[in-house]
């Protein structure tokens, strides 16, 4: 039997869609693939992505708290996903390119939470963040990942690997 793949979604990756080229509207498909596969336990995030989420209170909040089943966002209150948490804000700690603000942002996000949940359960994190590895600015997850041998994707890598398909048909269309 193949090992499937098992996908564990950052933010950026709800938040780029809904306000760009996935809009509710515009590409329901997205979400309802994004629900099935959950269902499916392929794809999932985790409760620090959730509130991250909530604060926005927009359409995109309103999705996560009328249609998402709980186990969307799973918790990372695991002892084991909590030791792994510890070894994401030592590694960027011990790191001297990042300034002081750097690490606090790190330390006050869920990224660092979102690297651990994945190397503890195999999981693929996804993310819409781009390497920037000389950054001091900003601690980028895929440089974070790399650092700690935790695989990272895109968002279409992720519906590529899935074999997504979003088809048009030309029947849907009014006739004006």
């Amino acid at each position: 039997m193949p090992v499937h793949k098992r996908y564990l979604l950052d933010s950026d990756v709800f938040i780029q869609a809904q306000r760009q080229y996935y809009r509710f509207k515009l590409c329901p498909g997205f979400w309802d693939c994004l629900l099935w596969h959950c269902k499916q336990g392929t794809v999932v995030s985790i409760d620090k992505v959730r509130k991250e989420i909530e604060i926005g209170k927009d359409d995109l909040a309103d999705w996560i708290k009328d249609a998402c089943p709980k186990r969307f966002f799973e918790p990372t209150s695991d002892s084991e996903v909590t030791n792994q948490y510890g070894q994401m804000v030592s590694w960027v700690q011990n790191k001297p390119q990042y300034l002081p603000e750097a690490k606090a942002e790190f330390a006050a996000s869920a990224d660092g939470w979102l690297a651990a949940y994945a190397k503890q359960n195999d999981r693929i994190v996804v993310t819409r963040e781009v390497s920037a590895p000389e950054s001091r600015k900003a601690v980028k997850i895929p440089d974070l990942c790399r650092a700690l041998k935790v695989p990272c994707i895109d968002t279409f890598d992720m519906l590529g690997d899935l074999q997504i398909e979003f088809t048009w048909d030309p029947a849907s269309v009014v006739a004006r």
